[in-house]
């Protein structure tokens, strides 16, 4: 693949990311779920309640305290701390306040009959995932001068964060998947803050 093309690739990503968001966003807003997502809610949110113990301190890497454990080791490897301090936060706090305006759907048990709940109930909205949207701007940002395997593996634990969130019944798919989108966008910013430190 010529230089030029491979530099387009993250812009393209990242307008697919804006449209994965406005899509989900105006579905969100008819307060419904569709046959596509509810089947693809069930294929997770069916599994084995065994499975609940390992997947548990997954869905951490989409907390608050997720955002400073990483921007501690970050810190402590000598890297740029301060953009995943900052990104990381301000994700966090800027999914709970657009929860309403933007999406205003609630979660999965106030809208499909036999949620498997696991874990505390959650409460409030449900659109965006500010899990999704945490983890996946961790990894963005983090994943920053890392080989390809540390940059797939940080990835990997953004998708598993979200794909739990459906299996401990919190979220729908387009939730996450508009958490991941916002995610992507933040974690670019992100990247940017590192590169310029």
């Amino acid at each position: 693949m010529r230089r030029g093309a491979r530099s387009r690739i993250p812009w393209l990503v990242d307008v697919a990311a804006a449209a994965v968001f406005v899509a989900s966003a105006v579905r969100s807003r008819s307060r419904q779920v569709g046959p596509t997502e509810e089947r693809i809610f069930r294929t997770f949110n069916n599994g084995p309640d065994a499975a609940f113990f390992p997947v548990w301190p997954i869905m951490q890497m989409g907390s608050l305290a997720a955002v400073g454990v990483a921007a501690a080791i970050e810190a402590r490897l000598r890297r740029p701390a301060i953009p995943v301090a900052v990104v990381g936060t301000a994700v966090w706090a800027g999914i709970k306040v657009a929860k309403a305006p933007v999406g205003g759907r609630g979660r999965p048990a106030f809208l499909l009959e036999g949620v498997h709940v696991r874990g505390e109930p959650q409460t409030g909205l449900g659109f965006p995932s500010g899990h999704a949207a945490v983890s996946m701007t961790i990894a963005g940002i983090t994943s920053v001068g890392r080989p390809l395997w540390a940059r797939a593996a940080l990835h990997a634990g953004s998708t598993a964060t979200g794909t739990a969130r459906m299996y401990v019944g919190a979220h729908l798919p387009l939730d996450v998947a508009a958490g991941w989108a916002v995610g992507r966008l933040a974690g670019q910013m992100g990247r940017r803050l590192v590169v310029d430190s």
